[in-house]
């Protein structure tokens, strides 16, 4: 594999900035860094129909949350839901951050998103954010007649750490009987936070998520150790993955988490889930909501789309 050449541009980019590494900046200053960095790479916005910030009932107080409709849909109209949980390590990311990717998901799919603002460490250490990724998907499907979305269609996705927060929320509906998940969508998802797999080695360094910075991340998360071994941190440890809802797992050539996105697809398949893996080899983490300077970004958009379109119809 080669890296993209406008993946390439990108982290020239940002070493000619001279902006410090997540690892190295407090958990306020890296939120910060985020927020500020973010709009430099995300497109212009498509056009939709409606957006409201709604509060939830969670385990510990109110999980904010941001509706999405498509334009030209009646308000009557019960449409399918996808319940998204934006990346950024369970530490950096909010509602801003991933605001346009949930614009081109409500615009391309045709469909409503929900995303949902976790709690995020080390204020709320695990299982703060994966409690209330459960939550609020339970929140949004009972409470589908006033958000006007068909319970009966309904996908959880994510990007990284969201990836892993979806997964962990498939396994849940699973055990709980409900709700009934048409599809998980993971996009370069974390799967297992104790390990270091060949690619956490080989790119360690230079490929936008860096070892240093992902282990930053996960001493933040986890309240001890021991809980890396614990499934709703690392979904790849769950004693079975079968009957889970189907999936959709992106991953990239250039990413630390590569390994483990693709051991991931490879357990579901061998339990019989129903799994599309495709793996933009070029493409280094977090590419997908980077579509002004990335192309390829918003054709791995198109593709999440296409497979909600399909997977909600």
């Amino acid at each position: 594999m080669a890296l993209d050449p406008e993946a390439q541009a990108v982290l020239d980019l940002i070493v000619k900035s001279g902006r410090p590494a997540y690892h190295t900046l407090s958990p306020k200053e890296a939120r910060q860094l985020f927020r500020e960095t973010r709009p430099a790479s995300t497109p212009q916005p498509p056009e939709i129909g409606s957006v409201r910030n709604l509060p939830a009932e969670g385990p510990a107080g109110v999980i904010p949350l941001r509706v999405y409709r498509p334009k030209g849909v009646a308000e009557t109209t019960a449409l399918p839901v996808l319940v998204f949980f934006h990346g950024g390590g369970w530490v950096i990311g909010d509602l801003d951050t991933h605001d346009v990717l949930c614009r081109q998901l409500t615009a391309d799919a045709g469909i409503s998103v929900v995303s949902v603002d976790y709690r995020l460490a080390p204020e709320h250490k695990f299982p703060a954010a994966a409690d209330d990724a459960w939550a609020a998907t339970r929140w949004v499907v009972a409470h589908a007649s006033d958000l006007r979305i068909d319970p009966t269609r309904v996908a959880v996705g994510g990007d990284s750490a969201g990836g892993n927060l979806a997964a962990v929320v498939a396994l849940l509906a699973r055990d709980a009987g409900a709700p009934a998940l048409a599809l998980q969508v993971l996009l370069y998802p974390v799967t297992d936070v104790g390990a270091e797999t060949q690619s956490y080695r080989d790119l360690a360094d230079g490929y936008m998520l860096t070892r240093d910075g992902m282990r930053w991340f996960v001493a933040h998360y986890l309240a001890k150790p021991g809980d890396a071994a614990d499934w709703r941190a690392s979904p790849l440890r769950a004693p079975s993955v079968e009957r889970v809802a189907p999936a959709l797992v992106v991953t990239a050539g250039f990413d630390p988490l590569r390994d483990e996105g693709d051991a991931y697809a490879r357990r579901l398949r061998d339990a019989g889930v129903q799994v599309d893996h495709v793996c933009f080899g070029g493409m280094v983490h977090g590419f997908a909501p980077m579509g002004r300077l990335i192309a390829t970004g918003n054709r791995s958009v198109a593709l999440i789309a296409a497979s909600l379109r399909q997977a909600l119809r």
